[in-house]
């Protein structure tokens, strides 16, 4: 669709999701043995024929520039591109102050091109949208602001803006990150609807919005914090119901599906979704490709073939250039060019790619990032207070190991 441009909010430090993010931005953390958490978005977006995209980078952004720049470059097309926008600081010598400021100081990108409508969109959650679906929405109802919802439960409505509805869809309360006493859902008290962080403006209107917010001092330059609020009263903001947004191919079961996968516990969890039998989210929908960068790596391998050593991988997910050497993978992810040597058993584990797991180990519930290698023998998984004295825990007992760390060997833990 002409006149449609698209702004990708991926500067987010992520501080909830370390030690993933210790030396990358949260939309550049691997997710799913293929994929980065940003490129769940820009699929939307490239599947959705949408393809005038500027992606705002901030923290620790090499990783994810790098992986743009292989996975996403558009060429040859004069009115479609991908393009990555470092903070430049546009606007004085300062990073961007909020989610607002981040568009606001890139306002000249938006002036230049002069669209008729321009969709803000979060860059760290994994879900599928038909953005034209959204858009439809916003058009019929001439709306200057439509913002995406879901429900969720009233006990996390602390970590979204909660929103009010009336029966046409259009949004009539809204309050940021409510510390108690959200306003639910009517007719289902255990349930708020709450705010995606993907918003879909009318250009002039965002454009107006963004040059007043700039103007107060006392301003937190934020969505959900300051242009929303000061918005909706005006009766011209409405609400896209999610749930509605229907892919060919997909189950109704996947009707929904969206994780904002801001801490372990929930990047965990979201990452074993997809080796269920009947995943919620489900990567083979061959009418919604999901792009990212592939390696030159040969096929996945697994060998021997002997009485307690066998090579094999069951209820996973396992990434070109793997070798499962007599060993067992049972319902984990294993990115690309992983080596799990004989007599292993890796179990409910994430391995993000490039690791070495040596003879013996046993490990379970785990999270291990790139470039990690693991000692013979090692075990993981199964003795908490060792684990604790070793290693970073989630609150819901997942062991994290960083990227580059070497387990088990005399000269570095």
């Amino acid at each position: 669709m002409s006149g449609v441009l698209t702004m990708v909010l991926a500067g987010g430090e992520g501080t909830r999701l370390a030690p993933l993010t210790g030396i990358r931005a949260k939309p550049a953390v691997p997710f799913g043995g293929n994929y980065r958490i940003v490129d769940f978005v820009l699929n939307n977006f490239v599947n959705s024929d949408l393809l005038q995209i500027f992606v705002i980078t901030q923290f620790k952004s090499h990783s994810l520039m790098k992986h743009l720049g292989r996975a996403w470059r558009v060429s040859g097309l004069t009115n479609r591109f991908i393009d990555p926008i470092p903070a430049q600081m546009q606007t004085g010598k300062h990073w961007y102050l909020g989610t607002a400021d981040a568009i606001y100081q890139n306002l000249h990108l938006i002036e230049g091109l002069d669209p008729e409508h321009v969709c803000v969109f979060g860059g760290d959650h994994i879900y599928k949208m038909d953005v034209r679906q959204m858009l439809d929405f916003h058009r019929h109802n001439k709306a200057k602001l439509t913002v995406a919802a879901i429900p969720v439960p009233v006990s996390q409505a602390h970590e979204f803006g909660v929103i009010e509805v009336d029966e046409h869809g259009k949004m009539i309360g809204f309050e940021e990150k409510p510390k108690e006493n959200p306003k639910t859902i009517p007719g289902r008290p255990d349930f708020v609807l709450a705010s995606m962080g993907n918003y879909i403006f009318e250009a002039k209107c965002l454009v107006d919005v963004l040059q007043e917010d700039a103007k107060q001092a006392d301003s937190k330059h934020d969505f959900g914090h300051n242009i929303i609020p000061g918005l909706y009263p005006q009766g011209e903001v409405y609400v896209y119901d999610f749930s509605s947004n229907r892919i060919r191919g997909e189950s109704e079961s996947s009707a929904g599906y969206w994780r904002d996968v801001g801490t372990i516990d929930s990047y965990y969890e979201a990452n074993m979704d997809l080796i269920s039998i009947n995943p919620p989210f489900d990567v083979y929908n061959r009418y919604w490709p999901l792009r990212s960068y592939t390696p030159p790596m040969p096929p996945a391998k697994f060998v021997h073939d002997e009485t307690n050593r066998t090579g094999q991988a069951i209820s996973s997910m396992v990434a070109s250039g793997c070798i499962v050497s007599g060993a067992i993978v049972y319902q984990s992810i294993l990115g690309y060019n992983v080596h799990v040597h004989s007599h292993s058993y890796i179990e409910k584990c994430v391995l993000m790619g490039n690791n070495d797991i040596g003879r013996g180990c046993r490990i379970r519930r785990a999270i291990i990032d790139k470039d990690v290698k693991i000692a013979p023998g090692t075990i993981i998984g199964e003795d908490p207070v060792q684990d604790k004295a070793r290693f970073h825990i989630s609150p819901g007992g997942v062991v994290v190991i960083p990227k580059g760390a070497k387990i088990g060997f005399d000269d570095a833990d």
